[in-house]
């Protein structure tokens, strides 16, 4: 019974160690090339009305409300309330020759960065990368939990991009 004790010590007491000396940032990106015209695309990115025809969320869940301000533009902005906690987006940069970036909230307590950029990439494709930064800012598990969100978010970019490229496409 001892030795039992003192093994579940030492793995809590390395869970621990391991947990504090992890990274609590991450960044999650994927990229596809697309082709359309970069106008095409910008303006499926850079209006939000636009993003019901690309972006992967309502499959998951179906049950989203969106609420929306400004659509387009620096300080386009939206809300949504889902199972999870809901959100809210907001643009800080929209470009036509870069794409948009814009801050992220989830459940009012976790912030971070996105960004959609667009290049091109020769023969009249474009490539699109989407990128998401953030911290997690928690001691021991944050660490844990930055390693795993890859993992939980780019399968979701994956399918934005898959749905960017049909709808960009088909225009």
């Amino acid at each position: 019974m001892t030795i039992t004790l003192i093994i579940i010590a030492v793995v809590i007491v390395l869970f621990i160690i391991v947990g504090l000396l992890l990274p609590t940032a991450y960044r999650v990106s994927t990229d596809t090339t697309i082709n359309a015209p970069r106008e095409r695309i910008h303006a499926l990115i850079a209006d939000l009305e636009q993003w019901e025809h690309w972006e992967p969320w309502r499959e998951k869940d179906p049950t989203i409300e969106i609420t929306r301000g400004q659509t387009t533009g620096v300080g386009a902005h939206q809300s949504w309330a889902d199972k999870s906690g809901g959100g809210e987006l907001t643009f800080t940069r929209c470009d036509e020759d870069y794409g948009i970036a814009y801050d992220l909230l989830f459940a009012k307590k976790y912030a971070c960065k996105a960004e959609m950029t667009h290049e091109p990439a020769g023969d009249g494709r474009v490539r699109v990368v989407w990128a998401m930064t953030g911290d997690t800012g928690m001691p021991v598990i944050g660490g844990y939990f930055a390693r795993l969100m890859p993992k939980m978010i780019r399968p979701m970019f994956a399918r934005g991009m898959e749905k960017l490229k049909a709808a960009a496409e088909q225009q």
